[in-house]
Protein backbone atom coordinates (compact mmCIF):
# COMPACT_ATOMS: atom_id res chain seq x y z
CA UNK A 1 0.00 0.00 0.00
CA UNK A 2 1.35 3.59 -0.55
CA UNK A 3 3.00 5.17 2.69
CA UNK A 4 4.49 7.96 3.77
CA UNK A 5 8.18 6.86 5.06
CA UNK A 6 7.61 3.05 3.74
CA UNK A 7 10.51 1.20 5.53
CA UNK A 8 10.40 -1.41 2.52
CA UNK A 9 13.15 -0.11 0.32
CA UNK A 10 15.56 0.36 3.37
CA UNK A 11 15.02 -3.31 4.40
CA UNK A 12 16.56 -4.30 1.20
CA UNK A 13 19.42 -1.57 1.72
CA UNK A 14 21.24 -2.21 5.56
CA UNK A 15 18.18 -1.86 7.53
CA UNK A 16 17.33 -5.08 7.39
CA UNK A 17 20.80 -6.74 7.77
CA UNK A 18 21.06 -4.44 10.89
CA UNK A 19 17.59 -6.11 12.40
CA UNK A 20 19.13 -9.56 11.78
CA UNK A 21 22.24 -8.87 13.66
CA UNK A 22 20.36 -7.13 17.22
CA UNK A 23 17.10 -9.12 17.22
CA UNK A 24 19.34 -12.06 17.89
CA UNK A 25 19.82 -11.32 21.36
CA UNK A 26 16.41 -9.77 21.99
CA UNK A 27 12.98 -11.45 23.32
CA UNK A 28 10.49 -9.23 21.93
CA UNK A 29 10.78 -6.92 18.89
CA UNK A 30 8.38 -4.11 19.68
CA UNK A 31 7.60 -1.48 16.37
CA UNK A 32 6.17 1.55 18.23
CA UNK A 33 5.36 3.75 14.95
CA UNK A 34 3.84 0.58 12.94
CA UNK A 35 2.60 2.65 10.05
CA UNK A 36 2.40 0.55 6.85
CA UNK A 37 3.50 -2.46 9.38
CA UNK A 38 6.35 -3.44 6.85
CA UNK A 39 8.84 -3.66 9.35
CA UNK A 40 7.37 -5.53 12.13
CA UNK A 41 5.58 -8.36 9.74
CA UNK A 42 8.94 -8.26 8.13
CA UNK A 43 10.41 -9.63 11.59
CA UNK A 44 7.40 -11.74 12.06
CA UNK A 45 8.04 -13.43 9.30
CA UNK A 46 11.66 -14.19 9.05
CA UNK A 47 12.63 -14.40 12.90
CA UNK A 48 11.27 -16.92 15.74
CA UNK A 49 10.89 -13.87 18.13
CA UNK A 50 7.20 -12.05 19.58
CA UNK A 51 6.41 -8.80 17.45
CA UNK A 52 4.48 -6.47 18.85
CA UNK A 53 3.23 -3.10 17.49
CA UNK A 54 1.54 0.18 18.19
CA UNK A 55 0.42 3.09 16.13
CA UNK A 56 -2.11 5.92 16.52
CA UNK A 57 -4.14 4.66 13.90
CA UNK A 58 -6.49 1.79 13.77
CA UNK A 59 -5.68 1.08 9.66
CA UNK A 60 -1.69 0.34 10.74
CA UNK A 61 -2.70 -1.72 13.82
CA UNK A 62 -5.11 -3.81 11.00
CA UNK A 63 -2.18 -3.62 8.88
CA UNK A 64 0.05 -5.47 11.75
CA UNK A 65 -2.48 -7.71 13.19
CA UNK A 66 -3.61 -9.56 9.88
CA UNK A 67 0.00 -11.40 10.31
CA UNK A 68 1.51 -10.95 13.95
CA UNK A 69 -1.54 -12.66 15.51
CA UNK A 70 -1.49 -15.67 13.93
CA UNK A 71 1.03 -18.79 12.95
CA UNK A 72 -0.18 -20.53 10.39
CA UNK A 73 -1.78 -19.80 6.88
CA UNK A 74 -5.46 -19.00 6.26
CA UNK A 75 -7.53 -20.67 3.04
CA UNK A 76 -7.91 -17.28 1.05
CA UNK A 77 -9.77 -18.83 -1.54
CA UNK A 78 -12.16 -20.45 0.78
CA UNK A 79 -12.37 -17.20 3.10
CA UNK A 80 -12.80 -15.05 -0.38
CA UNK A 81 -15.68 -17.12 -2.25
CA UNK A 82 -17.88 -17.19 0.97
CA UNK A 83 -17.14 -12.81 1.49
CA UNK A 84 -17.56 -12.21 -1.88
CA UNK A 85 -20.90 -14.25 -2.18
CA UNK A 86 -22.14 -11.57 0.55
CA UNK A 87 -20.78 -9.02 -0.44
CA UNK A 88 -21.83 -9.37 -4.11
CA UNK A 89 -25.58 -9.83 -3.03
CA UNK A 90 -25.52 -6.79 -0.95
CA UNK A 91 -24.47 -4.42 -3.63
CA UNK A 92 -27.12 -5.64 -5.72
CA UNK A 93 -29.35 -3.32 -3.13
CA UNK A 94 -27.53 -0.23 -5.15
CA UNK A 95 -27.37 0.79 -9.19
CA UNK A 96 -24.50 3.26 -8.72
CA UNK A 97 -23.99 5.37 -12.11
CA UNK A 98 -21.53 4.38 -14.63
CA UNK A 99 -17.74 6.04 -14.75
CA UNK A 100 -17.06 4.53 -18.43
CA UNK A 101 -16.95 8.13 -19.62
CA UNK A 102 -15.55 11.08 -16.75
CA UNK A 103 -15.51 14.69 -17.36
CA UNK A 104 -16.95 17.14 -15.01
CA UNK A 105 -20.55 16.58 -15.51
CA UNK A 106 -19.70 12.86 -14.69
CA UNK A 107 -18.13 13.81 -11.69
CA UNK A 108 -20.98 16.00 -10.20
CA UNK A 109 -23.82 13.21 -11.05
CA UNK A 110 -21.58 10.42 -8.56
CA UNK A 111 -21.44 13.11 -5.81
CA UNK A 112 -24.78 13.86 -5.75
CA UNK A 113 -26.11 9.98 -6.01
CA UNK A 114 -23.24 9.38 -3.48
CA UNK A 115 -24.18 12.22 -1.33
CA UNK A 116 -27.81 10.32 -1.09
CA UNK A 117 -26.91 7.29 -0.07
CA UNK A 118 -26.37 6.32 3.84
CA UNK A 119 -23.52 3.52 3.30
CA UNK A 120 -20.73 4.99 4.98
CA UNK A 121 -17.88 4.91 2.13
CA UNK A 122 -20.18 5.99 -0.70
CA UNK A 123 -21.85 8.89 1.36
CA UNK A 124 -18.70 10.20 2.81
CA UNK A 125 -16.16 9.75 -0.34
CA UNK A 126 -18.34 8.15 -2.83
CA UNK A 127 -17.91 11.18 -6.49
CA UNK A 128 -14.21 12.07 -4.51
CA UNK A 129 -12.14 9.75 -3.91
CA UNK A 130 -13.65 7.22 -5.63
CA UNK A 131 -16.01 6.41 -8.50
CA UNK A 132 -19.45 5.32 -6.65
CA UNK A 133 -19.15 1.72 -7.97
CA UNK A 134 -15.83 1.60 -6.39
CA UNK A 135 -17.07 3.09 -3.05
CA UNK A 136 -20.44 0.75 -3.26
CA UNK A 137 -18.05 -2.54 -3.23
CA UNK A 138 -15.93 -0.85 -0.62
CA UNK A 139 -19.00 -0.86 1.48
CA UNK A 140 -20.60 -3.87 0.40
CA UNK A 141 -17.06 -6.35 1.71
CA UNK A 142 -17.08 -3.84 4.61
CA UNK A 143 -20.30 -4.57 5.91
CA UNK A 144 -19.97 -8.59 5.26
CA UNK A 145 -16.61 -8.83 6.57
CA UNK A 146 -15.99 -12.37 7.96
CA UNK A 147 -17.19 -12.62 11.65
CA UNK A 148 -14.59 -15.14 12.61
CA UNK A 149 -10.76 -14.55 13.49
CA UNK A 150 -8.08 -14.63 12.40
CA UNK A 151 -10.22 -14.47 8.86
CA UNK A 152 -11.78 -11.27 9.89
CA UNK A 153 -8.38 -9.25 10.06
CA UNK A 154 -7.14 -10.63 7.16
CA UNK A 155 -9.74 -9.40 5.33
CA UNK A 156 -10.16 -6.45 6.46
CA UNK A 157 -6.13 -5.50 5.93
CA UNK A 158 -6.98 -6.88 2.32
CA UNK A 159 -9.44 -4.05 1.70
CA UNK A 160 -7.91 -1.61 3.06
CA UNK A 161 -4.93 -2.17 0.62
CA UNK A 162 -7.23 -2.02 -2.01
CA UNK A 163 -8.31 1.02 -0.86
CA UNK A 164 -5.10 2.69 -0.64
CA UNK A 165 -4.41 1.07 -4.24
CA UNK A 166 -7.18 2.53 -5.95
CA UNK A 167 -7.99 5.86 -4.08
CA UNK A 168 -7.80 8.66 -6.73
CA UNK A 169 -5.16 11.07 -4.77
CA UNK A 170 -1.83 11.91 -4.95
CA UNK A 171 0.15 9.31 -3.03
CA UNK A 172 -2.05 9.43 -0.32
CA UNK A 173 -6.03 10.79 0.79
CA UNK A 174 -4.91 14.60 2.06
CA UNK A 175 -7.22 15.32 -1.38
CA UNK A 176 -8.60 13.75 -4.04
CA UNK A 177 -7.75 14.24 -7.81
CA UNK A 178 -10.11 16.91 -9.34
CA UNK A 179 -11.40 16.43 -12.93
CA UNK A 180 -9.18 19.36 -14.56
CA UNK A 181 -7.28 19.18 -17.26
CA UNK A 182 -3.67 18.30 -15.69
CA UNK A 183 -5.81 15.78 -12.87
CA UNK A 184 -8.43 14.53 -14.75
CA UNK A 185 -6.13 11.53 -16.31
CA UNK A 186 -5.11 10.30 -13.05
CA UNK A 187 -8.71 10.33 -11.41
CA UNK A 188 -9.99 8.49 -14.89
CA UNK A 189 -7.32 5.94 -14.15
CA UNK A 190 -8.14 5.67 -10.43
CA UNK A 191 -11.38 5.30 -11.19
CA UNK A 192 -11.31 2.32 -13.37
CA UNK A 193 -9.44 0.58 -10.90
CA UNK A 194 -11.52 -2.43 -9.83
CA UNK A 195 -11.78 -2.49 -5.88
CA UNK A 196 -12.90 -6.44 -6.03
CA UNK A 197 -9.70 -7.84 -7.95
CA UNK A 198 -7.25 -5.80 -5.73
CA UNK A 199 -8.85 -6.54 -2.83
CA UNK A 200 -9.23 -10.32 -3.66
CA UNK A 201 -5.01 -10.12 -4.73
CA UNK A 202 -4.09 -8.40 -1.60
CA UNK A 203 -6.22 -11.30 0.33
CA UNK A 204 -4.36 -13.68 -1.38
CA UNK A 205 -0.94 -12.48 -0.32
CA UNK A 206 -1.57 -11.75 3.33
CA UNK A 207 -3.59 -14.58 3.90
CA UNK A 208 -0.33 -16.58 2.84
CA UNK A 209 2.19 -14.55 5.72
CA UNK A 210 1.88 -15.63 9.15
CA UNK A 211 4.29 -14.87 11.96
CA UNK A 212 7.01 -17.56 13.70
CA UNK A 213 5.75 -16.68 16.91
CA UNK A 214 2.01 -15.28 17.68
CA UNK A 215 2.36 -11.45 18.80
CA UNK A 216 0.08 -8.64 18.72
CA UNK A 217 -0.81 -4.76 17.83
CA UNK A 218 -2.58 -2.48 19.41
CA UNK A 219 -3.60 1.41 19.11
CA UNK A 220 -1.61 3.15 21.62
CA UNK A 221 0.78 6.42 21.67
CA UNK A 222 4.87 5.08 21.35
CA UNK A 223 5.51 6.80 24.59
CA UNK A 224 2.66 5.03 26.59
CA UNK A 225 3.68 2.16 24.83
CA UNK A 226 7.32 1.80 25.69
CA UNK A 227 6.46 1.84 29.21
CA UNK A 228 5.70 -1.62 29.21
CA UNK A 229 9.31 -2.54 27.32
CA UNK A 230 11.30 -4.58 29.80
CA UNK A 231 15.22 -5.39 29.51
CA UNK A 232 15.89 -7.67 26.11
CA UNK A 233 13.41 -5.91 24.37
CA UNK A 234 14.25 -4.16 20.81
CA UNK A 235 12.57 -1.15 19.83
CA UNK A 236 11.99 0.09 16.45
CA UNK A 237 11.60 3.82 16.38
CA UNK A 238 10.48 5.38 13.15
CA UNK A 239 9.04 8.30 14.15
CA UNK A 240 7.12 11.20 12.25
CA UNK A 241 9.09 13.29 10.11
CA UNK A 242 5.74 15.43 8.79
CA UNK A 243 4.78 19.05 10.75
CA UNK A 244 1.10 17.37 9.20
CA UNK A 245 -0.42 14.98 11.61
CA UNK A 246 -0.50 11.54 9.39
CA UNK A 247 -3.49 10.99 10.13
CA UNK A 248 -4.29 14.17 7.45
CA UNK A 249 -3.05 11.45 4.91
CA UNK A 250 -5.07 8.26 5.99
CA UNK A 251 -8.54 9.54 6.97
CA UNK A 252 -9.82 7.25 4.46
CA UNK A 253 -8.16 4.28 5.44
CA UNK A 254 -9.14 5.45 9.18
CA UNK A 255 -12.97 5.22 8.38
CA UNK A 256 -12.57 1.92 6.55
CA UNK A 257 -10.58 0.82 9.37
CA UNK A 258 -13.08 1.59 12.12
CA UNK A 259 -16.45 1.23 9.79
CA UNK A 260 -17.50 4.62 11.46
CA UNK A 261 -17.03 8.60 11.33
CA UNK A 262 -18.65 11.68 11.90
CA UNK A 263 -20.28 13.62 8.59
CA UNK A 264 -16.91 14.54 6.61
CA UNK A 265 -16.58 18.14 5.11
CA UNK A 266 -14.29 20.04 3.17
CA UNK A 267 -12.17 19.25 -0.27
CA UNK A 268 -10.57 16.49 1.74
CA UNK A 269 -13.69 14.90 3.19
CA UNK A 270 -12.27 15.20 6.72
CA UNK A 271 -14.19 13.97 9.73
CA UNK A 272 -14.46 16.26 12.71
CA UNK A 273 -10.83 17.13 14.69
CA UNK A 274 -11.43 15.00 17.35
CA UNK A 275 -12.02 11.66 15.45
CA UNK A 276 -8.50 12.31 13.92
CA UNK A 277 -5.36 11.04 16.11
CA UNK A 278 -2.67 14.12 16.73
CA UNK A 279 0.78 13.21 17.47
CA UNK A 280 3.14 15.07 19.55
CA UNK A 281 6.12 14.14 17.31
CA UNK A 282 4.14 16.07 14.29
CA UNK A 283 4.36 19.34 16.31
CA UNK A 284 7.50 21.43 15.98
CA UNK A 285 7.24 22.90 19.78
CA UNK A 286 7.02 19.55 20.90
CA UNK A 287 8.71 17.13 18.87
CA UNK A 288 12.13 17.10 20.29
CA UNK A 289 10.66 16.95 23.59
CA UNK A 290 8.49 13.33 22.80
CA UNK A 291 11.66 11.60 21.41
CA UNK A 292 13.75 12.67 24.47
CA UNK A 293 11.01 11.05 26.58
CA UNK A 294 10.81 8.18 24.85
CA UNK A 295 14.50 7.67 24.83
CA UNK A 296 14.63 8.14 28.43
CA UNK A 297 11.47 5.66 28.47
CA UNK A 298 13.24 2.72 27.01
CA UNK A 299 16.99 3.41 28.63
CA UNK A 300 15.15 3.44 31.99
CA UNK A 301 13.86 0.26 31.18
CA UNK A 302 17.15 -1.45 29.70
CA UNK A 303 15.70 -1.69 26.16
CA UNK A 304 17.97 -1.27 22.98
CA UNK A 305 16.47 0.12 19.97
CA UNK A 306 16.87 0.77 16.32
CA UNK A 307 16.06 4.46 15.45
CA UNK A 308 15.41 5.81 11.81
CA UNK A 309 15.06 9.68 10.74
CA UNK A 310 15.78 11.76 7.31
CA UNK A 311 18.95 13.27 7.21
CA UNK A 312 17.65 16.30 6.24
CA UNK A 313 15.86 19.01 8.95
CA UNK A 314 12.14 17.71 8.60
CA UNK A 315 9.05 19.63 9.06
CA UNK A 316 8.31 18.76 12.57
CA UNK A 317 11.69 20.47 13.52
CA UNK A 318 13.47 17.20 13.82
CA UNK A 319 16.81 16.14 11.78
CA UNK A 320 19.16 13.40 11.67
CA UNK A 321 21.36 15.45 13.77
CA UNK A 322 19.05 16.08 16.44
CA UNK A 323 17.71 12.77 16.59
CA UNK A 324 21.82 11.60 17.01
CA UNK A 325 22.19 14.25 19.83
CA UNK A 326 19.50 13.06 21.52
CA UNK A 327 19.70 9.35 21.82
CA UNK A 328 23.75 9.61 22.62
CA UNK A 329 21.95 11.63 26.32
CA UNK A 330 20.65 8.34 26.51
CA UNK A 331 22.57 5.61 25.30
CA UNK A 332 25.55 4.30 23.46
CA UNK A 333 25.04 4.94 19.87
CA UNK A 334 26.42 3.49 16.89
CA UNK A 335 25.72 5.31 13.82
CA UNK A 336 24.77 4.34 9.87
CA UNK A 337 23.83 6.01 7.02
CA UNK A 338 22.25 4.62 3.96
CA UNK A 339 20.02 5.59 0.90
CA UNK A 340 16.71 5.72 0.88
CA UNK A 341 13.68 7.35 -0.13
CA UNK A 342 11.23 9.90 0.92
CA UNK A 343 7.27 11.08 0.22
CA UNK A 344 6.95 14.17 -0.95
CA UNK A 345 3.25 13.96 -0.23
CA UNK A 346 2.44 12.73 -3.84
CA UNK A 347 3.98 14.18 -7.18
CA UNK A 348 2.76 15.15 -10.02
CA UNK A 349 4.92 13.70 -12.94
CA UNK A 350 5.75 16.94 -14.10
CA UNK A 351 7.64 19.28 -11.34
CA UNK A 352 7.91 16.60 -8.64
CA UNK A 353 7.82 13.04 -8.45
CA UNK A 354 6.19 11.12 -5.39
CA UNK A 355 9.47 9.82 -4.20
CA UNK A 356 12.95 11.58 -4.18
CA UNK A 357 16.11 9.98 -3.04
CA UNK A 358 17.57 11.18 0.48
CA UNK A 359 20.02 9.65 3.05
CA UNK A 360 18.79 8.17 6.10
CA UNK A 361 20.39 8.06 9.81
CA UNK A 362 20.02 4.64 11.23
CA UNK A 363 20.85 4.54 14.89
CA UNK A 364 21.56 1.59 16.57
CA UNK A 365 20.61 1.89 20.89
CA UNK A 366 22.77 0.50 23.44
CA UNK A 367 21.88 0.59 27.48
CA UNK A 368 25.10 2.14 28.66
CA UNK A 369 27.89 -0.51 29.50
CA UNK A 370 26.16 -3.43 27.58
CA UNK A 371 28.32 -5.26 25.13
CA UNK A 372 28.16 -4.91 21.56
CA UNK A 373 27.05 -7.23 19.10
CA UNK A 374 29.45 -9.11 16.77
CA UNK A 375 28.64 -9.44 13.35
CA UNK A 376 28.60 -6.26 11.24
CA UNK A 377 26.37 -4.62 9.09
CA UNK A 378 26.08 -4.53 5.50
CA UNK A 379 24.93 -0.88 6.27
CA UNK A 380 27.84 1.62 5.49
CA UNK A 381 29.03 2.82 9.09
CA UNK A 382 30.26 6.72 9.58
Amino acid sequence: MKYMGSKRWMLQNGLGDLIAREVGSATRFVDLFSGSAAVSTHVALKYDIPVTAFDLQTFSTVLARAVLERESKIDADQVWTEWYTRARKLRRCLRPPSARIVNRGTVKQHRRWCAEQTWLMTKSYGGHYFSALQSVWLDALRQTLPEREPEKSVALAALICAASQCAAAPGHTAQPFQPTRTAKPFLVDAWRKNIVDHCRSAMTLIAQQHARVRGCAGVRDANDAATSMTEGDLAFIDPPYSGVHYSRFYHVLETLARGQCSEVSGTGRYPIADERPRSKYSLKSESSDALNTLFKIISSRGGKAIVTFPQRKCSNGLSGRAVLELARTHFTVERHWVASKFSTLGGNNAHRDARCATRELILVLRPRNAPKAGASSAARRQ
